[in-house]
């Protein structure tokens, strides 16, 4: 029989962490010391499934009004499971959770789900069980992905703009100057999409020193200063790039294709993809084609980021 016990971090902290190492499609943003950065942004209501006796899921969860969602604060929410869930068992974890949502006045779970390529081990339970249940599509987004194993060649001019950068004389540092690199990337932001960027200098800064060998900064410097730069997110299979960031100067001598390129260069043999993030505004209804042709210019394909709503 499964049941819910909600989230309680002074008794459930290392319980949660310890099965977020083991699950077969956790990443080190589902670990509490990840998650409890911006806990005062949102209302935590996390939940654990448990079948008897036994841990078998974490969802990582907010709620605002009467709707959960899965999580607000995390690039990639949705059920963290081990090897041991099987989809009936999934199915049996929906209808609990429905009850769960019944019993405490939730109308409806925003539920983003985990891109397959974040997976150690086959993890698309949950998928089958939002079909069964009438879950709608809330939103699907365009990432562009690349396959390290089936590599697509860089174009001629993508090559040639990095070429430049070197002859220009940039070199590319692994920095910890997140307060510069956010500062730059909010002059992009607020110059091109009048938005500014999720993570303050400072909470980057303190994510990274929580996970030194998770996040890292690859930041494009030029006569002193940094003019590009992107943040790295660094998972089992997975190089994410959270942020990228390049002022005119940058995109005009190629800085930040210089920086990507180390960044691949890096891990191409140790990783199997690379993600660079979403391309697509107001809930994907539109394609920023500028910025996707920028990524898929490294070899990269579209993958989809899926949001579901269910309703109870």
């Amino acid at each position: 029989m499964i049941v819910i016990r909600q989230y309680n971090k002074d008794t459930d902290f290392d319980i949660w962490n310890n099965f977020v190492v083991g699950a077969k499609n956790s990443l080190f943003m589902h670990d509490r010391n990840f998650m409890d950065y911006h806990a005062d942004r949102f209302v935590d209501n996390s939940l654990m499934f448990f079948d008897d006796e036994d841990l078998l899921a974490l969802l990582p969860c907010n709620k605002k009004d009467n709707v959960l969602y899965s999580h607000g604060g995390l690039t990639y929410g949705g059920f963290i499971t081990d090897t041991s869930m099987k989809q009936h068992k999934m199915l049996d974890c929906f209808e609990v959770l429905k009850e769960y949502m019944k019993q405490n006045g939730f109308k409806s779970i925003i539920y983003k789900t985990i891109p397959y390529c974040y997976d150690t081990n086959a993890s698309q339970e949950d998928l089958y069980a939002l079909f069964r249940n009438n879950a709608k599509v809330l939103k699907i987004e365009a990432s562009t992905l690349v396959d390290f194993m089936y590599p697509i060649k860089m174009p001629k001019g993508r090559k040639a703009q990095i070429g430049r950068a070197k002859r220009e004389g940039v070199t590319i540092e692994l920095s910890t100057d997140y307060e510069s690199f956010i500062e730059l990337e909010n002059q992009v932001l607020s110059e091109h999409h009048n938005t500014k960027a999720v993570h303050t200098g400072a909470e980057l800064t303190k994510l990274h020193n929580n996970f030194p060998d998770k996040i890292e900064l690859y930041a494009a410097m030029y006569q002193g200063k940094m003019i590009a730069g992107t943040v790295v997110f660094v998972y089992n299979n997975v190089i994410h790039t959270q942020y990228m960031a390049a002022n005119p100067i940058a995109r005009e001598i190629g800085a930040l294709d210089y920086a990507v390129s180390e960044v691949i260069a890096k891990y191409k043999e140790s990783k199997r993809y690379l993600d660079f993030g979403i391309s697509t505004e107001e809930a994907g209804q539109i394609l920023n084609e500028g910025l996707i042709s920028q990524k898929e210019g490294f070899g990269g394909r579209t993958i989809a980021y899926q949001t579901w709503q269910l309703d109870i």
